[in-house]
């Protein structure tokens, strides 16, 4: 018998779970920003130690991505999901105790880092291309926004957090909230469609039910790559997402707070800039994806590499008042994950929709390199420089170039409809 959502068809179920889950996720991955200043006062560390702990989650975050993408076509995506729910909550937990920076590295660092590395774009393509035939851009844009909607819903409630009661009730309530996500994705998120009788969203009734692999999770990860890498399309996608990860979480994500910091805006006021950003940032992707289903996504990529550029090479001569910052949040908000939805697409058309999750699982780990390079050398400037100056203007060059290497990736048509068996 075929299972409904309130009449709909199940995937709409789906989709919201899963944004949900992308959703948390977003929140503990954004907590070090929230919490650079405030471990400094507590502990005496340097933005460069915490920098670096915060480099080394996203570095794993990234690095995870193919592995989880293969566990999930092995064991199953709710398995994958829970045990990287429980993995994030225990280390938030385990946190609350920490008294030396080692500490700091492994629980923020190493294990969160790999527990949110399940849930994040790798899950996404998987889920569009397993229970959506048509509008796959649109919710790729939508599972993507989620993660600036994270930000808007976290960043200043955690920041008023820290501020009135210290960074513990943070660490606190971010545990909580990856606790409360798994009886949901274990009751409510079922494998496949055939698994509530249907078939996927847009497909033909007699459309093929997708069969489990049973290959090994490592060897099918670094099967998929080593295809990637004979690809000049796999390297141009891998390189722009590289500087896509440098330009937005990296440096902004990570250090935007402190830069505020720096100028003399209290830390609920930080937040509230990125708050800012993740608003337009839900329009702006949402929007992406919507894009990406009628227009070439090279020319997406291009426009939004090149926004986001000029943007960062214009913040540090906006002297932070409050239109200078404003328009840097609405102009540099509109895109901070748009370029995800034609990314995909573009993975998708290369590499064909069972391969290409995997694949972009190794993309979005360039990603998360950029990310994690973007977030250690930041704040190692900052420590050596006293300033962030020459970060965001590195940051914006680097994004112009990836503008025009977006232009010279190399398409070509793949039906949207099948979906092998």
């Amino acid at each position: 018998m075929q299972r409904r959502f309130f009449g709909r068809h199940y995937a709409l179920a789906v989709t919201a779970i899963i944004f949900l889950a992308l959703l948390a996720a977003a929140g503990l991955r954004s907590t070090p920003g929230v919490l650079m200043v405030p471990w400094g006062e507590a502990f005496g560390w340097s933005r460069q130690t915490i920098s670096f702990a915060a480099a080394i989650g996203i570095f794993l975050f990234g690095l995870t991505g193919p592995f989880a993408a293969a566990a999930m076509q092995r064991f199953g995506i709710r398995a994958t999901i829970i045990t990287a729910l429980a993995m994030m909550s225990l280390s938030s937990a385990a946190s609350l105790f920490m008294t030396e920076s080692w500490q700091l590295i492994l629980t923020w660092g190493v294990v969160s880092g790999i527990g949110s590395g399940c849930i994040t774009n790798v899950l996404s393509a998987t889920i569009v291309n397993r229970w959506f035939v048509t509008n796959r851009g649109l919710v790729m844009g939508l599972f993507a926004a989620s993660t600036s909607t994270g930000t808007l819903i976290f960043l200043p409630v955690l920041s008023a957090i820290s501020i009135d009661h210290g960074w513990k009730l943070v660490v606190f309530c971010v545990a909580l909230t990856m606790a409360l996500m798994i009886p949901l994705v274990f009751f409510w998120l079922p494998e496949r469609p055939a698994d509530v009788g249907s078939v996927p969203f847009g497909a033909d009734p007699d459309h093929p039910v997708e069969v489990q692999e049973r290959g090994n999770p490592l060897k099918t990860a670094f099967s998929a790559l080593g295809e990637g890498i004979r690809s000049r399309t796999f390297w141009l996608l891998a390189v722009t997402f590289f500087v896509c990860g440098f330009t937005t979480n990296g440096l902004v994500g990570t250090h935007m707070i402190a830069l505020c910091h720096d100028h003399g805006m209290d830390a609920v006021a930080a937040g509230g800039l990125l708050a800012i950003m993740g608003l337009f940032d839900l329009v702006g992707t949402t929007a992406s994806g919507w894009l990406t289903d009628r227009v070439d996504p090279r020319k997406l990529l291009f426009a939004y590499y090149g926004v986001r550029g000029l943007s960062l090479i214009y913040l540090p001569f906006a002297d932070f008042s409050f239109y200078g910052l404003s328009l840097f949040a609405v102009f540099y908000g509109l895109d901070w994950i748009a370029t995800v939805p034609p990314t995909l697409a573009l993975a998708n058309q290369a590499f064909g929709i069972k391969k290409a999750p995997i694949l972009f699982g190794w993309i979005s780990a360039s990603h998360q390199i950029g990310a994690a390079s973007a977030a250690f050398f930041a704040g190692a400037l900052r420590t050596s420089t006293g300033s962030y100056l020459e970060s965001f203007l590195i940051a914006g060059v680097v994004a112009v170039i990836a503008a025009f290497l977006a232009l010279a990736i190399q398409t070509k048509s793949r039906p949207a409809s099948p979906m092998p068996a």
